[in-house]
């Protein structure tokens, strides 16, 4: 966490109240421009007896040598929640339909999509890599890893996360 600097220690400072009020006003800004409906507006306005900060907690990898920690930020009554929930649903199907045929979300779906490509793309040469993300996501520059990802691929290696 330190390293990543990607968090900061709050102190004693609770930035909800400003947030919740930021965010609702951001809503009302969105309602009144007609961005968005009244129904939308009452349903994303967050209550703020209700939200919470996200907090973060830490889970053990225990079958990782050290025993390190997997971070988990948990924001269920974050006062963006309804927000995020939202767009989630509007840009899921999109997803989903656009991303088909390359993202792998379980095992069961690696060993169909492996079936698939077995006849056309594997030969007894394949190999297959896979990353392990040892400080968060905020340590991979984005373009840097994506073109690396591009250019393996390119050279017919098949790449899972």
């Amino acid at each position: 966490m330190i390293k990543t600097k990607a968090y900061q220690d709050l102190g004693t400072v609770n930035p909800l109240e400003p947030l919740v009020e930021r965010t609702n006003n951001f809503l009302y800004g969105l309602w009144y421009n007609k961005h968005i409906t009244q129904k939308q507006y009452e349903k994303l306005k967050v209550n703020k007896e209700e939200a919470e900060l996200a907090h973060l907690y830490f889970l053990p990898k225990a079958h990782k040598p050290g025993t390190p920690l997997r971070p988990i930020m948990s924001g269920l009554k974050s006062s963006t929640i309804a927000i995020s929930k939202w767009l989630d649903g509007l840009l899921r199907p999109l997803f989903d339909r656009l991303a088909s045929e390359t993202a792998i979300s379980n095992g069961v779906q690696l060993i169909k999509q492996v079936e698939r490509w077995s006849d056309k793309y594997l030969t007894p040469a394949t190999s297959f890599i896979t990353m392990d993300v040892t400080d968060l996501y905020t340590m991979i520059p984005q373009e840097g890893s994506s073109g690396r990802i591009h250019r393996k691929q390119n050279s017919r290696i098949l790449l899972f996360d």
